[in-house]
């Protein structure tokens, strides 16, 4: 028996910085994931998946990570992803550099 589906964003690494980033429902890429597409249909999931491998020049190691709806778009799932999302773990660069020091 099958799995149920479970939605997804599109992920993968920026080809030139490295950094982490999710393909948005108007085919752009956002470091946010909470500007991601949320998809929620197996078959949209795997062409959107074709579609940003596609990009060689732009961007590296593209996969369908699970996610789930949530209050300001889409959140990870699991602790890989949430990791991801929050950028390297060094403040010095990336997407922590503005947050605030703990």
């Amino acid at each position: 028996m099958s799995r149920k589906f479970t939605p997804k964003v599109v992920t993968a690494n920026d080809l030139r910085e490295g950094d982490v980033i999710y393909l948005t429902a108007d085919d752009r890429w956002t470091r946010n994931h909470v500007e991601a597409e949320l998809i929620e249909d197996e078959a949209h999931a795997e062409i959107r998946l074709i579609e940003a491998s596609r990009q060689h020049d732009r961007i590296v190691g593209a996969y369908l990570a699970d996610a789930r709806r949530g209050p300001r778009g889409p959140e990870p799932v699991h602790f890989r992803e949430a990791f991801r999302a929050k950028g390297p773990s060094n403040y010095a660069h990336g997407k922590q550099n503005s947050a605030p020091h703990a």
